[in-house]
């Protein structure tokens, strides 16, 4: 090298080296400019502290690109008989490994000289991989075993990034940790982060890291407590580890696990993962799988496809579903129990009279803030996504706990002819806001007052993130009495048991949130999934209070290949409304929108022989009118779906209806307006329905709701209303 600019990288690539732990003046441990056997000069050579050389660094000035010196880098590598090469210009700084490297890598930094020593000394005693045996003790499930099979072939093709998708309850942690054995026993890797996002996770990491990889000393990262170097394993959260991970050189682990993936590699705590060159591996319970077709949320898309782009994959390395894990026995399986207030039902919005409201109970700012929503209007429309957010129901929220008690006093007819009852037990409550828990909690606990020994026990107790209106609560004593302890039984949260909680003795969750995210859903509806013979579990009930099972289709066939499942754009916690407005107003559960669902082994719901009949003499109906239809390969395909679609719910539905496109599965596709773009206009829309209602039900004529969409005025207009979108 020689010039100005040259001298400038030499003093940017010494800062690195420093930066690295690197001593450049012990005469040892750098070597400047040194001879080769071939008469060329090495730009630096890094040594142990005994002086045996470990790599080569070649220099460039800052405007050449490094990767351009790989190829000398490597030549003096081969001289000096070492195996790695480090190429920098200063401003960036690339890795290569001779025995296992085709192409040098951009890493975050130069390795510490104690990171080479070690990998050294592992390349030493390095077995085959694929000759290690799996640890049976730690794993014997067949799909567990594959697993480990395939990554061990991954990286033996010289992949160093995988992905594992399998269902909560399946032993994600203990798969990782017989896969973690083989590569400490292969010296493949000799320290391990295992990364987490939360510090109850954490614990449970290391819970199953002392039973089962007893050989191999882990420890928990504490904040400004250090790392602990005499340790394999070090486990830390990933808010811990974003505060600390600049003390270590990007070599100092060689397998980074990330535990519920779907929610660390975003934002800040990326630069984590970006820091250390160490394999990685991701793991998480959420299908994850990008297809063609629109998601039903489009932060899931955002998720799916940032998740398998980060993870450099078309879908995950290994893959072990809900379904395959209940068809096998080693998930329970569930049922749904659908009932929702008339207002939560309300479709398009429920209206609220000027003189329904106790305007003499509010207070100065809520009659302000009601006098604004009004207007001169007489009436507002709510929607019912803004309830627990901008607007609360007293009653419904007590309608929603008394029809969970009843259930279990009274059982319930379900539209199967069959008499249900759920079991008791411990059970997880999904609330929107911390104050919408705080009231639930309160409820339950009063509603099932006559099941606790002494009235100051709390039957039913709220967790909540620490995120607007103060400090939470001593969450992690909370979720500790849950899991250990018979009370309480009732557990409400706020994004704190979505994903990532074990807790097998679950045997009801309630959701009275909804979440538009298929990927949150299925977190959620995961917490119920684990065995638990010591309590006799066979299956887990959903209460359904806010349709969001129907919304999803509940299917777990229905996402895969079509939209993602699994992050999560409503697990991030939101603040609290400033304010919430009561509207003391009459709801309750409608009749009509009770239902209880039995599911097969499949995931699949199942009907009666009677619903059969009727489905199966529409099907023959539907498939001898999409016959006379003159469809391009776009419109047998909506056709397909319309069918499909009455098929499914043939006992409720008389007719297919323009609302019906924003329903599921068509909203996933971009519903109504899509539906218009396919079919042509408005008018040959109607048309076709008005045709399909007649070959299929029969009907002469299309109905009034088949003439137009229907559409909620915005404003007052006339009608005297005004539609308030959901709020949060």
């Amino acid at each position: 090298m020689s010039g100005k600019t040259e001298a400038c990288a030499r003093v940017k690539i010494d800062a690195l080296l420093k930066d690295a732990g690197w001593n450049l003046t012990d005469g040892s441990s750098v070597l400047f400019e040194h001879r080769l056997p071939d008469g060329s000069q090495a730009d630096y050579v890094l040594c142990d502290r005994q002086g045996r050389h470990m790599a080569v660094l070649e220099a460039k000035r800052a405007s050449i690109d490094p990767l351009t010196a790989q190829d000398q880098g490597l030549h003096y590598a081969k001289q000096l008989g070492v195996p790695f090469v480090f190429v920098s210009n200063g401003e960036e700084v690339h890795f290569l490994d001779r025995a296992s490297d085709a192409h040098a890598r951009e890493v975050a930094g130069f390795f510490a000289q104690d990171d080479l020593k070690r990998r050294i000394a592992a390349r030493r005693v390095r077995r085959e991989l694929l000759k290690v045996p799996i640890d049976r003790r730690i794993v014997d499930r067949d799909y567990q075993i594959e697993c480990i099979a395939a990554l061990s072939a991954e990286l033996m093709q010289g992949r160093r990034k995988l992905l594992v998708e399998m269902a909560t309850g399946t032993g994600k942690t203990r798969t990782a940790a017989a896969f973690i054995k083989r590569l400490f026993e292969a010296s493949t890797v000799t320290r391990v982060l295992f990364l987490v996002d939360r510090i109850e996770l954490a614990r449970q990491a290391e819970e199953a890291f002392i039973d089962h990889l007893r050989d191999y000393p882990c420890h928990v990262l504490r904040p400004s407590r250090g790392f602990d170097r005499s340790k394999r394993i070090t486990i830390a959260t990933l808010q811990t580890m974003i505060a600390e991970y600049r003390e270590l050189s990007p070599g100092y682990f060689d397998l980074v696990v990330i535990d519920e993936c779907h929610r660390s590699i975003y934002g800040e705590y990326r630069q984590v993962l970006q820091h250390f060159d160490g394999i990685q591996l991701g793991l998480t319970a959420t299908p994850c799988m990008a297809g063609a077709a629109a998601p039903i949320d489009e932060e899931d898309e955002r998720f799916v496809r940032d998740t398998l782009r980060f993870f450099e994959v078309e879908q995950p390395t290994f893959r072990y579903s809900l379904r395959q894990a209940i068809k096998a026995g080693h998930l329970v399986p569930y049922r749904i129990y659908r009932a929702m207030t008339v207002k939560t039902a309300a479709d398009g919005g429920f209206a609220v009279d000027r003189n329904e409201l106790d305007w003499s109970a509010m207070d100065e700012k809520e009659r302000a803030e009601f006098e604004q929503l009004f207007g001169k209007s007489k009436q507002i429309m709510v929607d019912p996504q803004a309830l627990e957010r901008k607007f609360t129901i007293p009653e419904r929220n007590r309608a929603m706990v008394r029809e969970f008690r009843d259930a279990f006093e009274k059982g319930f007819m379900g539209r199967d002819g069959v008499q249900h009852r759920p079991t008791a037990g411990k059970t997880i409550v999904f609330a929107v806001t911390r104050r919408h828990a705080e009231t639930l909690a309160k409820m339950f606990d009063e509603r099932f007052a006559d099941s606790k020994p002494h009235p100051t026990t709390r039957y039913a107790d709220f967790v909540v993130s620490d995120v607007g209106g103060g400090p939470a609560p001593d969450a992690s004593a909370i979720i500790k009495r849950f899991k250990e302890e018979q009370y309480p039984q009732i557990l409400v949260s706020v994004n704190m048991l979505d994903t990532g909680f074990n807790c097998p003795e679950v045997v009801n969750l309630v959701m009275a949130r909804f979440t538009r995210s298929a990927i949150l859903y299925r977190q959620m509806r995961g917490r119920g999934t684990r065995k638990a013979p010591h309590i006799h579990k066979a299956d887990f009930t959903i209460f359904d209070f806010v349709g969001v099972t129907d919304f999803h289709g509940d299917d777990e066939q229905s996402v895969d290949g079509n939209a993602p499942s699994g992050a999560i754009a409503d697990a991030k916690p939101k603040s609290e409304p400033r304010t919430l407005l009561e509207l003391d107003v009459d709801d309750h559960i409608d009749p009509a929108s009770r239902d209880w669902l039995t599911l097969d082994e499949n995931g699949r719901i199942v009907r009666t022989a009677k619903h059969e009949q009727r489905a199966a003499a529409v099907g023959i109906r539907v498939e001898a009118w999409r016959g006379k239809q003159e469809f391009n390969a776009e419109q047998s395909r909506w056709g397909g779906l319309i069918g499909r679609r009455v098929k499914t719910d043939v006992q409720e539905i008389q007719e297919f209806g323009t609302w019906h496109f924003d329903e599921h599965p068509f909203s996933t596709l971009g519903g109504y307006n899509k539906a218009l773009r396919v079919f042509g206009s408005e008018k040959r829309l109607a048309d076709l329905l008005a045709g399909f209602n007649a070959a299929v039900f029969g009907h002469d004529e299309p109905s009034p709701a088949q003439q137009s969409k229907v559409t909620m005025p915005v404003t007052g207009n006339g009608n005297d209303s005004e539609t308030l979108s959901s709020i949060g």
